[in-house]
């Protein structure tokens, strides 16, 4: 078995079957499909299953709810390929994606490859990296929450590298994805860069996920140990990463944050941290809020704009 691509699920009903569909007419033979049916209550589960009855390179497992890292550290441990690669059950690939993903990496000897993906209006997303890339820029783009290249799904994994990586607390559902790759990158591996787009995804999907500052503690702490061995180049990074997220806690009007949990990021300013995001924190949230609301706005009207 040469690929594995897990899918963790979890209410995703009423988009399965595009995902599935978008798999199956993959023209590369030597894969299967490991789902993760995460204790769903739309009906998921018996979509899957009723794929899996005339699918036999898929493969359902039903679990309790345990989160989107369990379902995927549960998935690689109960596949078989040589390379792992994942994808969300809203999304689809792209034609020849497993044949591209494949054939880069095999050749290459490289530990992981990326490719560039679409959205479903059309766009096109591509860092503009290519061939071998070394790990430093990367760690550096997620921890500023650019996302400037595919971080887990459009992405093909030796298996090996996984390895650890996928041990995040349940409790961590926003940006868990970066943590696992940031993981990945901490063991400096090669990561080759190609042009090819490999992968589509749906924005503007619904959710209803509200970010709680318990779970950003949370988050910090094991982004902070995993860092760790390089601390001290990544230090300022950790620190611009803390205020990009606070950004997002006061762009939706959560001001208390600032004083349990943000205000000693004021002394922990260096000059490499962009100057709007230090601006941002030495300004008092209330006052903070309308250049950070406003020039998000401006980047969401840039991106309608793009889409038309």
């Amino acid at each position: 078995m040469d690929i594995s691509i897990i899918i963790p699920v979890y209410n995703k009903a009423a988009y399965i079957d595009h995902c599935f569909e978008s798999i199956f007419a993959q023209h590369f033979d030597s894969f299967e499909v490991v789902v993760v049916e995460d204790g769903s209550t739309d009906g998921s589960d018996k979509v899957c299953d009723m794929w899996a009855e005339k699918e036999s390179r898929l493969h359902v497992y039903h679990v309790e709810n345990g989160g989107v890292t369990a379902a995927r550290r549960y998935g690689v441990e109960h596949s078989e390929g040589r390379y792992i690669m994942f994808a969300d059950a809203d999304d689809m690939l792209l034609p020849d994606a497993l044949e591209t993903m494949y054939k880069a990496i095999t050749t290459s000897d490289a530990d992981e490859v990326i490719g560039t993906y679409k959205d479903q209006y059309g766009n096109c997303y591509d860092s503009g990296w290519r061939g071998f890339m070394p790990c430093e820029p990367l760690v550096r783009n997620l921890l500023s929450i650019k996302n400037s290249f595919c971080v887990l799904w459009g992405v093909i994994f030796r298996r090996e590298l996984l390895e650890g990586c996928l041990d995040a607390p349940r409790e961590i559902i926003e940006r868990e994805d970066s943590l696992m790759q940031i993981k990945c990158l901490m063991k400096n591996p090669k990561v080759l860069f190609i042009a090819d787009p490999v992968y589509l995804y749906f924005v503007d999907v619904p959710t209803q996920r509200v970010e709680k500052l318990d779970w950003i503690r949370l988050y910090d702490n094991e982004l902070r140990k995993t860092l760790q061995p390089h601390w001290e180049l990544y230090k300022s990074a950790f620190v611009g990463h803390q205020i990009k997220v606070y950004e997002k806690f006061i762009d939706k009007q959560q001001y208390s944050v600032f004083n349990s949990y943000y205000r000693p990021l004021r002394k922990q300013l260096s000059a490499d941290i962009p100057l709007m995001d230090r601006i941002a924190i030495m300004l008092p949230p209330r006052v903070a809020y309308y250049p950070i609301h406003y020039y998000k706005a401006l980047l969401k009207l840039k991106q309608s704009i793009a889409r038309k």
